[in-house]
């Protein structure tokens, strides 16, 4: 391993980027998995694509009306799911619509939008020292919320029929953890692209799902595989001049189809 990287401000935040996002990730993707919202990732990640297009627009800063968007469709999803809409299908629509309005607010926006591709695809070794600091505060609140709630959160995830009988605030936790995985989103998107976000939020989780039944042991193996499938992949993109993203998915998806070799 060549630790000689490790004398580059740039390989620094890099890896102190991905041990944070891990973290979050394992905190937020295990809720999405068993929730069954896979996807959820997917479509609000596209649905920010509005809000950076209405941004650029306007002028604003597209951070801030990506976060907007994200959080709108969230709970879109989720106001839509009540509805007794299925959440596929609700993703669906936040995702489609999400889409097109970005399209075309970049489209009206006078000029070249060049940042909009660091948005979309991402460089984990472009990770600034703010990008970390804002990181860390998010993950350091969602650790909080787990450690002060986790178990309310654990019961909704499995069983919200359930946690209901059991006068559970079961509208309280989807709305505050559909924000967060909003909020997560918004953050890490510029950081590590769609691509390797999506691929964070679940591929994780599901190697996690098949090693054990326990949720808190679950945020635990998925934070270790996140964190080796990044840190491993980071290495090896650099070492072999290949995009990070590519290879720390290749890997996720390597370690999985490991997990699929162990019989439940």
């Amino acid at each position: 391993m060549n630790y000689e990287l490790l004398q580059y401000a740039f390989f620094r935040n890099a890896l102190a980027g991905v041990v944070l996002i891990s973290v979050a990730c394992a905190v937020i993707g295990v809720y999405i998995v068993t929730r069954r919202m896979v996807f959820i990732a997917g479509g609000i990640t596209h649905t920010c694509f509005g809000g950076l297009g209405l941004g650029y627009f306007m002028g604003w800063n597209p951070l801030v009306t990506a976060a907007a968007f994200a959080i709108g469709g969230s709970l879109g999803v989720d106001a839509m799911a009540r509805w007794r809409v299925r959440q596929d299908s609700a993703i669906a629509v936040v995702w489609a619509l999400g889409m097109a309005l970005g399209i075309l607010f970049v489209f009206l926006t006078p000029g070249y939008v060049p940042e909009l591709n660091s948005f979309l695809f991402g460089n984990v070794l472009n990770i600034t020292y703010a990008d970390l600091w804002a990181f860390a505060i998010f993950s350091l609140l969602a650790v909080g919320v787990y450690v002060a709630f986790g178990r309310v959160i654990m019961a909704v995830s499995f069983d919200e029929d359930f946690a209901r009988t059991r006068h559970l605030p079961v509208r309280l936790v989807n709305t505050v953890m559909m924000v967060m995985v909003s909020v997560g989103i918004v953050l890490t998107i510029k950081m590590i692209g769609v691509m390797l976000l999506m691929s964070l939020m679940s591929l994780p989780q599901l190697v996690a799902e098949r090693l054990t039944h326990s949720y808190f042991k679950m945020m635990l193996i998925s934070g270790i595989v996140s964190l080796a499938g990044c840190v491993g992949g980071l290495w090896l993109s650099v070492i072999i001049d290949v995009p990070a993203s590519a290879v720390i998915v290749i890997l996720l998806a390597l370690f999985y189809g490991l997990a699929l070799l162990k019989r439940n």
